[in-house]
């Protein structure tokens, strides 16, 4: 199927504002593919298939196939071109408003209870962020992501304890993520002004910090990186409303510095520094 014949053929201009850029490579396509390790029974969902370049691919190897797209037009592209493959299911919405789970299950007849399923997709790059933690937040899991997404922020997901985000915490709490090839803007109709790396993450099947306690760790993870030029010990003052004198004898009691800066502490520090700060003494 050649992209532009098919936007030619539906007089359709790629949407800046949707974040349309095209995958062109063959090469990416393989590296894609070989990274999701598809099987003749995997449940896949897509998000933002564009023309279907990679769903027909995902549909040749995988079991059902359940693509979302926000673009009344490219619905409209994907009903025709998608014709020939019964098993994939096209979902008309937001990712973002959806529920993942609720889509699947819909769509495969199965229950939240049975529900395994994998991620694939190219992500527009300005809902990066929030899809990730849209899945990850999701009451069943993927238990794999495949994931185009720009360059920069791939490098940032993957970065070790001293370079850390928050968005490479949010991610890395869930599974382990890995860059396993990168795509140049050339790869790309429209040419996007950065390069692209494909992401991989494969999902822990349990986090590293207990169910119960995500709540209050990520509070703790917030408060820490809202101020991430500031030592750790006043971000986390002025960011949990708690006296000075509690946050130094809880970072005291973990092993801490109170100088040190929130890109550097570790998952296993952060557990540690949500569990002994005293977050019930909060003054709002």
């Amino acid at each position: 199927m050649d992209i532009f014949e098919v936007l030619r053929r539906y007089r359709i201009r790629p949407s800046k504002g949707l974040g349309q850029n095209f995958l062109l490579d063959e090469g990416a396509y393989r590296c894609i593919l070989k990274a999701a390790e598809l099987a003749a029974d995997d449940l896949v969902l897509e998000i933002g298939p564009g023309v279907g370049s990679l769903t027909r691919r995902l549909a040749e190897g995988a079991g059902k196939v359940v693509t979302v797209e926000l673009d009344v037009r490219m619905c409209e592209v994907l009903r025709d071109v998608l014709q020939e493959y019964p098993n994939v299911h096209l979902v008309e919405g937001d990712i973002l408003k959806l529920d993942p789970v609720e889509a699947l299950c819909s769509a495969s007849g199965l229950s939240p209870r049975q529900l395994r399923y994998k991620v694939v997709a190219n992500l527009p790059y300005y809902i990066t962020s929030a899809v990730l933690r849209h899945l990850l937040g999701a009451r069943v899991r993927p238990a794999l992501l495949v994931l185009t997404v720009q360059k920069e922020v791939a490098q940032r997901i993957v970065a070790a304890p001293g370079r850390l985000s928050m968005l490479a915490i949010s991610v890395q709490v869930f599974g382990e993520p890995q860059i396993v090839c990168r795509v140049p803007a050339r790869a790309f109709y429209p040419r996007p002004k950065v390069d692209s790396a494909v992401l991989r993450v494969r999902v822990y099947p349990t986090p590293l910090v207990p169910e119960e306690e995500l709540p209050r760790f990520f509070k703790v993870v917030r408060a820490g990186f809202a101020q991430k030029r500031k030592q750790i010990h006043n971000c986390l003052v002025h960011g949990l409303l708690l006296p000075r004198q509690k946050v130094l004898e809880a970072l005291q009691h973990v092993g801490i510095s109170p100088a040190r800066r929130a890109q550097m502490l570790t998952i296993e520090e952060w557990l540690a520094l949500s569990r002994a700060l005293p977050l019930d003494e909060e003054t709002s």
